[in-house]
C-alpha cells in the first residue's frame, strides 16, 4: 500500500511502533527488576548490583523512548 507521494505505510509507521515497543520493554523492566529489588518476586534477590543496573537501563530506554517518539512527525 502506498501514499500520494509512493511512500509505503509502513515505512511511516513503523518508527512510531518502535518507539511505543521500547517504552512497553522499559516498562515490563521496570516492574521486573523493582519488584525484585523490593520483594524478591521473580528472581528471589539474585543480586542487587544487578537489579540497580537494569533498572537503570530501564529508565534509559524508556527516556529514549519517549523522546524519540516525541520527535516524530
Amino acid at each position: 500500500m502506498l501514499w500520494e507521494d509512493g511512500v509505503s505505510a509502513w515505512s511511516v509507521l513503523m518508527p512510531k511502533v518502535l518507539c511505543v515497543v521500547g517504552a512497553i520493554i522499559a516498562i515490563l523492566l521496570l516492574l521486573m527488576f523493582g519488584l525484585d529489588l523490593a520483594a524478591g518476586v521473580p528472581f528471589n534477590h539474585g543480586s542487587s548490583l544487578m537489579d540497580i543496573v537494569f533498572l537503570l537501563s530501564a529508565l534509559v530506554l524508556g527516556y529514549l523512548s519517549w523522546t524519540t517518539l516525541m520527535e516524530q512527525k
